[in-house]
Parts: C-alpha cells; structure tokens; sequence
C-alpha cells in the first residue's frame, strides 16, 4: 500500500532522484536539518580587520581599539536586522502561500489551469467565492497570501494580531535550479558589503553551514565584482542556543576569578604578548599584519569577557544576554517542548535574538525537507506550516524588542501540481506535489516596522502603481515565470539577491550607495526604481526617516 504523506521530520526519497551524496541533498531530502552557524573568529578573520564590538577596558588596551589599529566598535552599525530562511529542497511559494500574479501585480489572476499547476483546485482559486467569506486572499500581512496558505497559518500560530500592522512585504517571481547546490541564492556576503555595510556587536554574518556562503546555496549577488566575499567572514556552526553561549566560554577563568579580575588577566596576557611580537621577527610576508592580528584577537578577547562574561549566573560563566534559553519574549513565543524537542526552533530562538539584538548583522535560517513533490500534499502542507511558525516567530520577536526587520524567504526551484486533489485530512483537497518545476519559483520578503508599517512605492517615469511595486516581475497566465519581463530578478538569481540587496538599502534610504556597485540591474535611477517595493523606514541608521 502506497504510503499517504511523510511526518514532518521524515526524510524522503525520491524514485526519480539518486541517492543523496551531498550534505546539501541530504537536508533538501530531510535526512539531516538546516542547522545555523554563527561567524566566529579564524585566522582568517586574525589577518582582516575586526567588527566586534568593544567593552570599556584599561586606557592603554582601549586605545587599541581605534580604526587605525584594530577597528574594534563601539555597537553594532545600526542598520535593519535581516534574517533569511533557505527551504532546502525546492518549496512551493509562488500560488498555495504567497499570491503570484500577471503584469498587474498579485491580483492580476492567472489561468484556473495555471492555479492547478500551483496547487489551487478550481473552487479555490484566488477571486473565486470562499463559503467561509472572502475571495481566498489574505492581505494582513500587507503582502496578499492565500487565505488556506500553510506558511501564513504557521505565521498567524506565533505573530500576534498586534504585530501584523506592522507588517508588509513584496514578492519576486524569479526562476532557480532544481536539486542543486550551484543556486547562488544565499545573500549574507551582498548584504553585509564587505563586512562594512552591516556589522553586528559580537559577530557579523550567521549562516547555515560551515561553507563559504553559510548556507546550503551558494553566496549569491554582484557576480560583476566577485570580491564581494570576504573569506574572514567564513561561518561557524551551531545548533542549538547553548552553541551561542559557548562563543565566549571563558573556561574556568571566570569561576576562579571574578569577571573584573578575568579582564584585567587577560589585559595583561595582552601586553606580555605585545612586548614578545615587538622583539620576534615572524618571516613571514604579512608580518605586520599577522601581528596586528594577533595583538588585536587578545584585545576582543578581553573585550567578550567583559562585555558578556557572567559570575555564574548561568553556571558557566556567560551572560545570559546571549542565552536565548533565558529571554522571556522567547520563551513567550517557544514552549518548553518546543525549545527541547524541536532542533529548527531551536536555532531559530538562537538566530534571532543574535540578530534582533545587534549581536549579529544578519542571519541564514536553513531549514531542510522541502523536496516534498512525493505524490501527496500533506507532506509540504506540514514543512511549509512549521517554516511558517518560524517565520512568524522571528516577526513577533521583533515587535517584543521593538526593531525593524527584513525577512527574506527563498528555495532552490519549486514544484508543480498535476491537480490530483490530496483527500486526506492535512491534504486538504489541494492539489498533490508530482515534481520539481523550476517555471514556478519565486521569493518573498517582509519588512516589520515598529509603529508605521512600510509604505509601497508608486508612479515614478513608468507609472507604476503600489501593486506592481509590490511583485517585481510577474508570471504567465499558466503559471511560469515571465523571464522577458523588463525585471533582471527572474531569470538570474545573482539579479535576485541583488535586488534583495537593492531594497534592503533602499528602506535604508541609500539607493545611491547601491547605484556605485557593481550590479546587474540597470544603470538608470527610473530603472532602479521599478525593482524597489517600499519607501525608506529608516533614516541611514536605525531613526526614522525625516
């Protein structure tokens, strides 16, 4: 008997796909999770300048801190905290979850067949007449969903009703590869610019994996100028909060001593160090640089133990600042069984207060199993829910701290019906995943903003109106990405991250600064113009625009 649906962590095999050999098909299949990797320090990152932030130390240690020398900062730099969330596998965005459409923008309706390769049966088609009300469009997120989206319901399950007028968001019909980790998808490098655009206190950029994008797709965007990625930025993997605290372990250190005497130890391992580097000649090269790296490491160690070292409040001798474990907007959002038993929200509590605090500039939530075209539609409705309650925490986190947010949403490919209904009860009717199908992709973002939701853009030379600022691009009447639409985004995903890229500097108010980039997207303002979705929400920094 053929089995009906696979449960929400079971891996799936696919008759028509080889064996998984790489780590990526084997978390897009679901036999291992997306876990998150937070940056830490290398000796890469010991020969290229230091984001960290910078505690209050002895005069001559805190003068170490300036520019010139270790470049060690104050706090974070201040921009939109931004999380992205890879579905390994190829999910379903565009028609069952968020509402793509034609030139018009998301209610400009495609085909009833079109919506049946979307996974729409024809009585539940977006415009057609719901029993329960409505016209099976959800806009209370600002961005149109379907009103039976499974992402939006896993949304609704952890964002209050409070936080959802805060929200809004765009859509980007844009195709990618299937079942490859070649996809240039993930935008961590792009949006940091080099470690300079955005910097968080503790760490800069927080991935998925230990590879050099951090996530399961590639680093993606300003392939023109491919010295976007900055080797010191290589990720460091974690799973679990306690991962976070572990970042800055001090050992028995802080235990024997108090946290003050533990600074001022290794203040003085500092200065042992500094007099030892003046007398060695290293023969190497970069011996300046090796050794401004090396004086600057013991610097930001002194720093961490000051500025997060706890006298044993958690037992271990970290603050529990870093302890998603231990926030109580948190543990608001996470039940106990939640935070124990469940690994993707774990990492996401972790992920989210490092980013939403300014302890990270921004973060890759990989979550895996999304290669669901298993011939039912209960084992994506689940998957989709559960990213969906992911997503609705990290929104509803923001709103408890009181900061923006950009949320970015992305898969490898997609998947298509053949719109055989899936009866069962998590069926729901709709219609059953057969296979991967690139034509349907798509990506999403949305943009919370504390007390003014953000405003969509309109007129301009081409006239467009708010809803085709709202989805850049469009689709075919049956479904496929229109690829020769006047929209880079839909047939490159370098041009896809790069317009993330675009917009996320965009709510910055720093359209300029992207203009002088090396990008894809067009040369003329008016051109820029019609790939941004929203007004600026912040003035450079995080204050309002004004």
């Amino acid at each position: 008997m053929k089995k009906k649906s696979f449960a929400i962590d079971e891996p799936l095999r696919h008759p028509d796909h080889s064996r998984p050999r790489t780590r990526r098909e084997f978390i897009s299949q679901g036999f291992m999770t997306g876990s998150a990797t937070l940056a830490g320090a290398s000796m890469l990152s010991i020969m290229s300048k230091s984001n960290t932030a910078f505690a209050e130390l002895a005069g001559d240690i805190d003068a170490l801190r300036a520019q010139s020398i270790c470049d060690i900062q104050n706090a974070s730099a201040g921009k939109i905290p931004f999380i992205c969330f890879d579905l390994s596998g190829g999910a379903n965005i565009s028609g069952s979850n968020v509402l793509v459409g034609g030139a018009g923008g998301q209610e400009d309706f495609l085909s009833t067949a079109g919506y049946s390769k979307l996974g729409l049966p024809g009585d539940r088609i977006p415009g057609a007449i719901d029993p329960n009300g409505g016209n099976f469009v959800n806009r209370e997120l600002g961005l149109a969903f379907h009103s039976q989206s499974a992402m939006l319901r896993g949304i609704f399950d952890k964002c209050p009703v409070g936080a959802r007028a805060s929200i809004n968001g765009a859509v980007i019909p844009a195709r990618s590869d299937n079942d490859t980790a070649n996809n240039p998808h993930n935008p961590m490098y792009a949006i940091a610019q080099n470690g300079h655009y955005a910097y968080g206190s503790l760490l800069n950029l927080i991935g998925s994996r230990n590879s050099v994008s951090g996530g399961n797709s590639m680093a993606g965007g300003f392939s023109l100028d491919p010295t976007f990625i900055d080797p010191a930025m290589r990720p460091t993997k974690i799973n679990r909060p306690s991962d976070v605290t572990d970042l800055v372990n001090t050992g028995k250190l802080v235990g024997l001593l108090n946290k003050d005497d533990a600074v001022r130890v290794m203040e003085s391992i500092q200065r042992i160090s500094d007099m030892k580097l003046t007398a060695t000649d290293t023969k190497v090269a970069q011996d300046a640089e090796l050794k401004r790296g090396i004086r600057c490491a013991y610097v930001q160690s002194a720093h961490l133990t000051d500025k997060y070292a706890d006298d044993g409040a958690l037992g271990n001798g970290v603050s529990p600042v870093l302890d998603a474990t231990q926030d109580l907007a948190i543990r608001a959002l996470f039940s106990d069984e939640e935070l124990l038993n469940d690994s993707e929200f774990r990492k996401t509590a972790a992920i989210m207060k490092m980013v939403m605090n300014g302890l990270a500039s921004a973060g890759t939530i990989t979550m895996g199993g999304f290669d669901y075209h298993t011939g039912d539609r209960a084992t994506g409705e689940q998957r989709d829910f559960r990213a969906g309650q992911c997503m609705g925490a990290c929104l509803a986190y923001a709103d408890a701290v009181g900061v923006p947010l950009m949320m970015y949403v992305f898969s490898d490919g997609s998947v298509a019906s053949n719109g055989l209904p899936d009866n069962s009860v998590l069926g729901n009717g709709k219609g059953q995943w057969t296979g991967d199908n690139s034509s349907t992709a798509a990506s999403f973002f949305l943009v919370y903003n504390p007390g003014q939701v953000a405003q969509l853009r309109s007129g301009g030379i081409y006239g467009l109106s708010t809803d085709q600022h709202q989805q850049l691009g469009h689709m075919r009447r049956e479904a496929s990405v229109e690829t020769s639409s006047p929209y880079p985004a839909a047939n490159s995903v370098d041009r896809l991250v790069e317009t993330v890229v675009l917009n996320y500097m965009a709510l910055h108010d720093d359209v300029g600064g992207f203009a002088g980039l090396a990008h894809g997207l067009g040369s003329s303002p008016e051109t820029l113009d019609r790939q941004i979705a929203f007004q600026p929400i912040v003035n450079g920094q995080l204050t309002p625009p004004g």
